[in-house]
């Protein structure tokens, strides 16, 4: 019974960092568009694995 005087202020504290970080994520703007770094992966230009072969 001990053990839960401490893991709830723990758990509260842990909480109220992660509820902090994701207002400073969006107060800076890490999700104003997450559509073009899918699209960049998707559709980026890979070199060719051997330059010789790009020749043939």
């Amino acid at each position: 019974m001990s053990a839960i005087y401490l893991l709830i202020p723990v758990t509260l504290v842990v909480l109220a960092i992660a509820v902090g970080l994701f207002f400073w994520a969006v107060n800076k703007d890490q999700f104003s568009d997450l559509d073009r770094e899918a699209e960049r992966f998707l559709y980026e230009e890979k070199p060719p694995a051997d330059p010789e072969q790009e020749s043939d």
